[in-house]
Parts: structure tokens; sequence; C-alpha cells
């Protein structure tokens, strides 16, 4: 069982039909909690590409400090601990980028895959789901 994180506007005040707030703005982002592959493996071009550009440019800072200034099999080890913290962290980076970005925490969803999560939010949190027209 995987644990999701959800992250959306806070719903709005005015109740709905059924009594729920109204969901506005964008629909909302679920992450899966826990080691990521992709940062592991690619390290600064997945956070260029998840548009995490302080943790891109300290990566590669550290990477070339590590290879510049250590010896090579103590370089090869600090390159690929920095690419273990990358696949330990890389999730809990694009949440504070979305709590920076007016997305914060809303809920916790424990499912097996995202499918079953996106059908556990609906049916726990229908307020954070758009209904769809």
């Amino acid at each position: 069982m995987r644990l999701y994180t959800v992250h959306g506007e806070p719903p709005r005040k005015v109740e709905g039909p059924e009594g729920w707030p109204q969901p506005k703005g964008p629909p909302p982002v679920l992450l899966r909690d826990g080691f990521s592959l992709y940062p592991f493996l690619f390290g600064f071009l997945w956070f260029l590409a998840q548009r995490l550009w302080i943790e891109a440019g300290v990566m590669l800072a550290l990477t070339v400090a590590a290879m510049v200034l250590l010896p090579d099999p103590y370089a090869a080890a600090a390159v690929l601990a920095l690419h273990v913290i990358a696949g330990f962290e890389g999730r809990d980076r694009q949440r504070a980028r979305l709590a920076r970005r007016g997305m914060p925490e809303l809920a916790v969803v424990a499912a097996p895959d995202m499918d079953l999560a996106w059908f556990r939010l609906a049916a726990q949190r229908p307020d954070l789901v758009k209904a769809a027209p």
C-alpha cells in the first residue's frame, strides 16, 4: 500500500448541492510518497524537468565540486550518495514547490496505485474533485 499526498487550492466556503464546498482552481495533484527512481537516475536533469531550479543548481554544483575536489573512488561514491539523496528527497522538493505556489497538502490517500488513489480521494473528499459537467 502506497501513500499519496493530495495538493490543491483549498475549497471555497460556498456549499454545493450535496453540502460539500465547491472546488475551485486547477484539479488537485497527487504525489506518491517514498523513494522515486527518476530523480535517482537522472538527478540534475529531473530537477530541471520539474522546474526545481534551486535544487538543480545545488545538485549540479555539488556534483562538479565532488568530481573536481575528491579523488576518483571517493568522487564516485559522493556522486552516488547525491543521487540516492535526490531519490529520497525528490518528491519532498515537489511538495515544497507546490506549497510555495499556493497548493498546500490537503489530504493523504492510501492506495496500491494512482487510479485507486483518485477513486478513494473522490469517495473520501468529494469537495476536492470537480464534478464532470
